[in-house]
């Protein structure tokens, strides 16, 4: 299920060349976030409450505003390929943290596993010609360390409210975010929208944000924060396959070699550890959640 939301997101460069207006990555990512986030406060009729009110506010600038605010710049300084290469530290940035703040024990096997993910999604996603742009690589870096800090923060800080209520708290502190740094920087929303553009962000919003980040969180609360970050390699290869379904992009073998390996690396990564260490990884859905679950039906 965890899986599923990372593979949503890889559709997200396809709806946005096919369906949104041209040079507005930022507009997209309010819309994305912010209407979201306010259905599912409304839905759940919930409301931060104490220590919720700034934590909601952190991992929403982390999971959500910052982290997109930054792969905009990345994806406007960068090749493609090498802002989702430098995406692809995040399993290696999270097992690291996940060590101090979670006390998960960094294994071996995970370490390689994130090194043959990175490779993986290099040989996939990046081309020889591609140029490097300092400040470009330090946000595609610094996107993949306030993404990897937020789902470890989000392990840590479990919250007591119905799994919907904690995404749309999210959702809407990481759209207010960045609604100040849009309008900044790209001006005032179109004054008219087509059809297809309405219809996109409706997507993007509904499925891309409402329903894939209640999966996401639904998944940092049930796995351990190591192996549900290690699901996101999935993205990469969820775009260049619709790339090469629906746009005719062309497939080479080395991104098929690229693609194997990285399903590789995930599949590896979610193997149980033997022994009592392994064991408490692994942390499965009290009542609680599985109330939520059946909310989120």
């Amino acid at each position: 299920m965890t899986a599923l939301a990372p593979a949503i997101w890889g559709t997200t460069y396809l709806v946005t060349t096919e369906f949104l207006p041209p040079g507005r990555p930022l507009l997209a990512a309010v819309l994305r976030a912010l209407p979201a986030g306010l259905l599912l406060v409304a839905l759940t009729r919930r409301l931060p409450k104490g220590d919720w009110w700034w934590r909601s506010l952190v991992l929403g600038t982390l999971n959500i505003g910052a982290f997109l605010a930054l792969l905009f710049v990345a994806a406007y300084r960068l090749p493609g390929g090498v802002a989702a290469t430098l995406g692809a530290l995040q399993p290696l940035i999270v097992a690291g943290l996940s060590t101090g703040l979670l006390g998960e024990r960094l294994t071996r096997r995970t370490v390689l596993a994130g090194v043959a993910g990175v490779a993986g999604v290099s040989l996939l996603v990046l081309q020889s010609t591609a140029r490097l742009d300092a400040i470009g690589v330090a946000a595609a870096a610094g996107g993949a360390v306030v993404m990897a800090t937020g789902v470890v923060l989000s392990k840590r800080w479990t919250s007591p409210a119905p799994l919907l209520a904690t995404t749309g708290w999210q959702l809407v502190a990481g759209g207010l975010v960045l609604v100040p740094v849009t309008l900044a920087v790209e001006g005032a929303p179109p004054a008219s929208l087509s059809g297809a553009n309405l219809a996109g962000y409706a997507y993007l919003g509904l499925i891309g944000a409402a329903f894939a980040y209640a999966l996401w969180f639904r998944g940092i609360r049930a796995l351990s924060a190591t192996h549900v970050t290690f699901l996101g390699l999935l993205s990469p290869v969820v775009a260049t396959l619709l790339g090469w379904l629906v746009l005719g992009q062309r497939l080479t073998p080395w991104q098929l070699l690229g693609a194997a390996i990285v399903l590789a690396a995930v599949v590896v990564a979610q193997r149980k550890p033997l022994g009592r260490t392994g064991a408490d990884n692994y942390q499965p859905l009290t009542t609680a959640h599985r109330d939520t679950d059946a909310e989120m039906v």
